[in-house]
């Protein structure tokens, strides 16, 4: 195993792959230092002497301004090193080309529905049109498993505390969000549990929703019959035979759309799991496959590569607004708009802003960008798009899969249970997290800096997601676990 990685040749720090002892030296490329303090794994350690002020670069970027002069050998964290961040920005498109060629098909086992689209999973959903009906599809949930036989996959309940007192956007956002989860070819058949009163009612709904296949799709409106449970299972059990009637067949990887995002991340994360994440990435679209990166305020800092790779101009302004429109955000809610990294990021060596979004970025590959969503806008383009959505895992997470993921990958140096609408992979930026967490973590990246390389795991990682699409279950799946959470951005009367 190696003790330390100096990422990019033009780094001025290089990072612990291990603890290093006070006293240790240490011999990194032309750079011979001795450690002056201990140092944790996945932090940064200075390779020569940096003034106070100056740059501090990592993945060949700065990071940040030191507050104070730091010697060789010298632990570099948040006591001595600040964003050099500002507000909004101006941007110049400067274009790259990514070189990504084609490569061979690949296939996976999947669902072919009626209107032609994909699915990797062929289950009942019960999608709540308002919280207040909560309670009731948690009950049916329990009550249908029995109809969890032959080709149905499961039941699934998506509570949810949304659908009534939400004014303007907020509301918009809330119908498209449960309109894209009605229509993901994930779900075999859909119960639609409205109450009645609610804003976001069933007819509303239904306008959203657009063209629908009446056997796939079932509505109920619990005012307006004597016995909602008992009436929802029927309709549950015609949507079981319905769905039973689809079978897996031979499907071209380049339908598969999939989604990427960080949570818990350490030091380690944007050296072994989000490059594999990237690799796997430009694998899929060389195979015509899709993939979606977000979690905006993780881009701030880094914004410029994905900018670059811009196909177009106007894909390139798409992006500055994605960006901006983001910060704005912030600020109208009177929010400072680095208020980031979170405290288990900095426990595990991630020091600023731009320290955290380069290494996030890294899940983006190389591949030029060609789409830019808003939220819960469905993919269109084949490629990778940038997607609006926050940072929080759960949230983002649920706006990958609303906008058309059908798996999500979900890289992580700190380990986290949570589920989201579709199967998500949580993938390990360490060894010693993939074994404490074994009924967590499905993929170790860790294993990059002990015995593989990069391009060897994101070939193995690219099988798995095969398997997955084709019927394996990943850990939170075997655990139960599926969950949703819609970005809540107005006001609750």
């Amino acid at each position: 195993m190696q003790d330390f990685i100096r990422i990019h040749q033009d780094d001025n720090v290089a990072v612990a792959l291990r603890p290093i002892a006070k006293g240790e030296k240490l011999i990194v490329g032309e750079y011979q230092v001795t450690a002056l303090e201990e140092i944790p794994q996945g932090h940064k350690f200075a390779l020569k002497p940096i003034a106070e002020n100056g740059d501090i670069i990592k993945y060949g970027f700065r990071i940040g301004f030191a507050r104070e002069a730091i010697p060789a050998g010298g632990w570099v964290h948040v006591h001595n090193l600040k964003t050099a961040l500002g507000d909004l920005l101006s941007y110049v498109y400067e274009p790259v080309d990514s070189g990504l060629k084609d490569s061979e098909h690949a296939f996976f086992d999947g669902y072919r529905r009626i209107n032609g689209k994909a699915g990797v999973r062929n289950e009942i959903w019960i999608i709540p049109t308002v919280g207040c009906v909560n309670s009731v599809a948690q009950v049916l949930e329990r009550q249908a498993q029995k109809f969890v036989q032959g080709t149905v996959e499961g039941v699934i309940a998506f509570p949810h505390p949304y659908g009534c007192s939400q004014m303007g956007d907020d509301q918009e956002h809330t119908r498209a969000v449960l309109a894209d989860m009605i229509n993901h070819p994930n779900a075999g058949g859909v119960l639609v549990l409205g109450l009645g009163c609610e804003n976001s009612n069933i007819p509303v709904l239904k306008e959203y929703i657009g063209e629908y296949d009446e056997q796939r799709v079932k509505f109920l409106q619990c005012q307006d019959v004597e016995d909602e449970q008992s009436e929802a299972m029927k309709l549950l059990e015609e949507l079981s035979l319905y769905a039973g009637s689809f079978s897996r067949e031979k499907i071209d990887a380049s339908e598969l759309i999939i989604g990427m995002k960080c949570g818990g991340s350490d030091g380690l994360s944007g050296i072994t799991a989000n490059p594999i994440v990237g690799a796997f990435s430009d694998l899929l679209i060389s195979k015509g496959g899709t993939t979606i990166l977000t979690e905006v305020p993780e881009m701030f800092g880094a914004e410029i590569i994905l900018m670059n790779r811009c196909e177009t101009p106007e894909l390139f302004e798409k992006t500055v607004n994605l960006i901006n429109d983001f910060k704005n955000y912030f600020t109208s809610h009177n929010q400072t708009i680095y208020e980031n990294p979170s405290p288990g990021n900095k426990k595990g060596g991630i020091s600023t802003l731009e320290d955290k979004s380069l290494g996030c970025t890294q899940k983006s590959g190389s591949a030029p960008v060609k789409g830019v969503l808003a939220y819960g806008e469905p993919v269109k383009e084949k490629g990778l798009n940038l997607l609006s959505a926050p940072g929080n895992d759960l949230v983002a997470s649920t706006a990958l899969a609303v906008s058309g993921a059908h798996i999500v990958l979900f890289t992580t140096g700190r380990g986290t249970p949570f589920a989201s609408p579709v199967p998500t992979v949580k993938i390990s930026s360490n060894s010693e997290l993939a074994g404490h967490k074994e009924s967590w973590i499905d993929f170790n990246a860790g294993r990059m800096v002990e015995d593989k390389s990069k391009e060897e795991l994101a070939k193995e990682l690219f099988d798995y997601v095969l398997s997955v699409a084709s019927g394996k279950k990943v850990k939170a799946e075997e655990a139960g676990f599926h969950d949703m959470a819609i970005f809540k951005q107005g006001v609750t009367l």
